[in-house]
């Protein structure tokens, strides 16, 4: 199974979203709150290529996007195929 790391806020209905499609799936996922731990979001805007927004995913070190772009790999059918791991 692929490492899944998700940079999220607990305020946020996005993350929230997200989490519930990965739980839904079965997939357990690295959670980081930004708003806790404040030094986190540099690396995460470092990490998505200057995105400040949450979420942020991260399928195996490869940025995903949000949790609309997360919805769109599930929608086309690739997402289970990334979740599988190489």
């Amino acid at each position: 199974m692929a490492l899944v790391e998700i940079y999220c806020s607990m305020l946020c209905p996005y993350c929230y979203t997200a989490k519930k499609l990965l739980d839904k799936k079965g997939v357990d996922y690295e959670e980081t709150d930004v708003l806790m731990k404040p030094g986190k979001r540099a690396e995460m805007v470092e990490r998505a290529g200057g995105k400040t927004s949450v979420p942020q995913i991260f399928i195996s070190g490869m940025h995903i996007g949000g949790a609309q772009e997360l919805q769109a790999l599930d929608d086309a059918g690739k997402l289970d195929g990334l979740l599988a791991g190489p």
